[in-house]
């Protein structure tokens, strides 16, 4: 029997993927393992293993083919011993595999999940297959992954228009919805009870602006990805927000001396050159296992209590930006940190970054004090609890046992979510945090 080949999820939050390159052609043999083709994700450019072993019958998704989704069949392979021209001749299915309760790979992530040809679909399964609620009276039929990507969208399905078999909404038809296209008029609302004004949609927006006068640049994975993380971050994560002045000055001394004694390579290039980010990094970590109650993850059943401190680093990248995270980072030199964020930063820039290289973490540090900004509030990135952003050091005037004096200070702000960390908690691990920054020698130690 010929084996779907169907596109990867290659991270938990991956819902669609571009089809970047084909390693093998039509009728070229794999075996177990072997790189068949490359996937841009929403973040990384990865490459994709074969699970079984047969001839490449048909390619049914070419390279170049951008938001294909999860789960859909892009190639036909023919299993030892089968007719490869009779495997790549069986007709294309017509539904998406992604939208039949009875199709699932048959490989878990990050090899392509290879399953063998679904059965067809009989009208009896599709007639019970599980309906979400619409308005309380009438039943609503949808997939499962059409459900997922309307709550993470904030539409109702009733609203939705389905265009599958019997009118079931499947995952296109939110994708539509999205765009305001085949949207239902809203449900009346209930006589009591708080209301919430819907967003405006494309037709509303470009409405306000005269025609000719802007250019639509179509979103890319990426951004759809941070747009909705976001958004739901800051809707259901209650952030509050601490800052405090770091006067740096011995910091600063400390890295100028640290950098001047690197060891230098063959070309006498120095082996290593400390950023301030490198310091706020291992400060961060340090902080994190002195107030431990503040290394924590939020869950409806229960607090995980971490470890270990692994830090994500914001990394700006075309398009939006990507957080590598180092791991373990209270058990790290400073060097050793400052090689891990150089490597990390120039593959995440590539889109070379692998799932597990930025996926998870502790916390996070965002730092725009490059661009110039004194201080700013960070979006709190779940399933962590706290993200400090970080601004520019500048020389201000400050008071010294009643003298004004000059001093090179730092301006950072916690947000923290309020169901893991109260107002108390957040403001030991941020003072932790001031009391190692101002004496970094306490790193060391």
């Amino acid at each position: 029997m010929p084996i779907n080949i169907l596109m990867p999820a290659l991270s938990p939050t991956m819902e669609k993927g571009n089809l970047a390159k084909w390693l093998k052609k039509e009728g070229d043999k794999v075996k177990s393992g072997d790189v068949i083709a490359e996937i841009e994700t929403d973040k990384a450019t990865m490459e994709v293993e074969a699970v079984d072993e047969g001839t490449i019958a048909r390619i049914l998704v070419p390279e170049g083919t951008q938001d294909v989704p999860v789960n859909d069949i892009i190639a036909v392979m023919a299993g030892d011993g089968e007719d490869v021209k009779a495997a790549g001749a069986a007709p294309a299915p017509a539904a998406r595999p992604a939208e039949a309760p009875a199709a699932k790979p048959a490989a878990a992530a990050p090899a392509p999940a290879a399953a063998p040809a679904p059965k067809p679909a009989t009208p009896a399964p599709q007639a019970t297959t599980p309906a979400s609620q619409g308005n309380g009276h009438a039943r609503v039929f949808s997939s499962p992954l059409a459900r997922r990507l309307a709550k993470e969208a904030g539409i109702e399905l009733a609203r939705i228009n389905g265009s599958g078999p019997r009118g079931r909404i499947v995952a296109r038809d939110v994708e539509d919805a999205r765009s305001g296209k085949g949207l239902k008029a809203p449900a009346a609302a209930p006589a009591a009870g708080p209301s919430i004004a819907p967003s405006m949609s494309d037709k509303q927006i470009l409405a306000l602006f005269e025609p000719g006068s802007y250019e639509v640049v179509p979103h890319d994975g990426m951004r759809r990805t941070i747009a909705q993380r976001l958004t739901a971050s800051v809707q259901t994560v209650p952030h509050f927000y601490l800052t405090m002045d770091c006067d740096i000055g011995k910091l600063l001394a400390a890295r100028e001396e640290i950098n001047a004694a690197a060891p230098k390579d063959k070309e006498k290039k120095p082996l290593y050159k400390l950023s301030v980010n490198d310091f706020v990094i291992k400060a961060m970590a340090i902080a994190l296992q002195r107030i431990p109650n503040c290394n924590v993850s939020w869950t409806d059943s229960g607090m995980l209590k971490h470890k270990h401190s692994d830090i994500g680093v914001a990394v700006a990248m075309p398009g939006g930006l990507i957080t590598p995270i180092i791991r373990k980072a209270e058990t790290k030199s400073l060097s050793t940190i400052s090689a891990e964020m150089k490597d990390f930063a120039a593959r995440a820039r590539a889109r070379k970054l692998k799932p597990e290289e930025y996926q998870g973490g502790t916390t996070a540090v965002s730092n725009l004090g490059m661009y110039g900004i004194k201080d700013f509030t960070a979006v709190i990135n779940p399933p962590h609890a706290t993200i400090l952003a970080v601004g520019t050091s500048e020389e201000r005037a400050v008071v010294r046992a009643g003298k004004v004096e000059a001093a090179h200070i730092m301006s950072v702000t916690l947000s923290c979510d309020h169901r893991a960390v109260d107002g108390a908690l957040g403001a030991e691990l941020i003072g932790a945090f001031k009391m190692l920054i101002e004496n970094p020698v306490m790193m060391m130690v």
